[in-house]
């Protein structure tokens, strides 16, 4: 498919949350194509459907002290942070024809596991042209640094360091119309104190790193955008 990129730079939540219902609209009807969304969020935690209140560790006052946002939305999975730092991917792709019924009375699904997979592997291939080895785990929706990888993060607890650790997140929803909203969000330099006021994803004792964690000189915002852009064409595209 022919996959248009947007980049949004700095955007509050809540409208890049009304642009993505906006454009998913006009894709499903034909009139824009499909989509891909990079951008940055202010400091926010989204609940997914799976979200669970008590994976929230800090309280209003905290909340309040950080600026930190907390929106409730339609994404699988628990609660995550995104921030300034941070590379967030919203694609915005016709993944089925709409959910109705068929002349068979059957209904047509995506693969939506096999769409998440597909996400995974495009991080996977942009870090490995900025020179970072990740995969996927068995079980575990994200992309992960193994723990070889991860022992050279200076800022990580020795604890840790002999672990794998989440480098991006990812949760997605397919609407009634099999367009795919929300996406992923990979760690580039973000302030990695926000992870302390939540339990990512609802994963205990699971390590959270960046590119600014495992790279000397991290690369840049702008080229972690271009090698993201070309490895998500490549699979997608």
């Amino acid at each position: 498919m022919n996959i248009v990129v947007e980049d949004l730079g700095l955007i509050e939540y809540e409208s890049a949350w009304k642009l993505q219902n906006q454009y998913a609209a006009e894709i499903a009807a034909g009139k824009r194509p499909p989509t891909l969304l990079l951008l940055e969020h202010p400091h926010v935690y989204t609940f997914g459907r799976r979200g669970k209140q008590e994976n929230l560790l800090w309280g209003e006052a905290q909340l309040k002290e950080k600026g930190i946002a907390i929106h409730w939305v339609d994404r699988g999975g628990d609660v995550t942070y995104h921030g300034p730092g941070q590379l967030v991917g919203y694609p915005l792709l016709p993944l089925a024809p709409a959910l109705l019924p068929t002349n068979e009375g059957r209904i047509p699904q995506a693969d939506y596991v096999g769409y998440i997979r597909q996400v995974e592997q495009s991080l996977i291939n942009a870090l490995a042209s900025l020179g970072l080895a990740a995969g996927q785990r068995p079980g575990l929706t994200g992309v992960w640094v193994q723990a070889d990888v991860h022992s050279r993060c200076p800022r990580c607890a020795p604890e840790d360091r002999r672990k794998p650790a989440k480098i991006a997140a990812i949760g997605v929803k397919v609407d009634a119309r099999g367009v795919s909203r929300h996406g992923f969000a990979l760690n580039v330099n973000p302030d990695m104190e926000y992870w302390e006021g939540i339990i990512a994803c609802g994963l205990q004792n699971e390590p959270i790193a960046s590119l600014a964690d495992l790279f000397t000189e991290p690369p840049s915002m702008a080229r972690v955008k271009e090698e993201v852009t070309q490895a998500f064409l490549n699979v997608f595209g």
